[in-house]
């Protein structure tokens, strides 16, 4: 997928990439730009972020940004959440564009798209929503995951019911039950309308 894509100062340069956008050429796609007439998909999505963190030894996209790459938005998102995707905790890049998670990512939770690691979209989902509420576009960008995906809620009841409850586990199975989908328990109303989920 790289070799369709065109980096700034690669083959053409910014000012040029700009004047065929005008054009109706190309159009932006994450950190590059992409022919109009080409099908983005979601490997298409992370060769465009993979410049990024080309100097990140073992670094995969995680929440946020691998919700886009799973096809949520129509843009990336202006910071970046990144995870190890080698078994140890991955050193902060000087740069106020990425959030860097601690857990390290199974081999379970792990994609690849053309060599550029990315969390799976179950692991994603999970993550966007017990992950702090201090990023309020998290829950966003996991609603937004369902609408492209909507068959991931089982797959991530599934998993979530297989999990020890640990921080973030009871917001994530409020999250399910907003769509009718059980993690385990279902809970109470009272306890939906606590953490803001619609009832019916």
């Amino acid at each position: 997928m790289r070799r369709f894509l065109h980096l700034p100062g690669e083959r053409l340069t910014l000012a040029e990439l700009t004047a065929a956008r005008l054009d109706g050429d190309v159009v932006e796609l994450g950190e590059a730009y992409a022919p109009a007439d080409l099908v983005e998909t979601s490997a298409l999505r992370a060769a465009s972020l993979a410049p990024l963190i080309s100097s990140v030894r073992g670094a995969a996209f995680a929440g946020m940004s691998a919700a886009w790459i799973h096809g949520a938005g129509d843009a990336p998102p202006e910071r970046h959440e990144l995870q190890s995707a080698e078994g140890k905790r991955l050193r902060a890049p000087s740069s106020g564009r990425f959030l860097v998670h601690d857990p390290v990512l199974e081999p379970v939770d792990l994609l690849r798209f053309g060599g550029t690691a990315v969390a799976g979209a179950v692991r994603t989902l999970i993550d966007l929503v017990r992950w702090p509420v201090t990023i309020p576009e998290r829950l966003d960008w996991a609603h937004g995951l369902v609408q492209v995906d909507p068959g991931l809620l089982a797959r991530a009841a599934k998993r979530v019911a297989g999990m020890h409850h640990g921080p973030g586990h009871r917001r994530v199975v409020l999250f399910l039950a907003e769509y009718g989908t059980r993690a385990d328990q279902d809970p109470a109303p009272e306890s939906r309308r606590e953490h803001g989920v619609r009832t019916t």
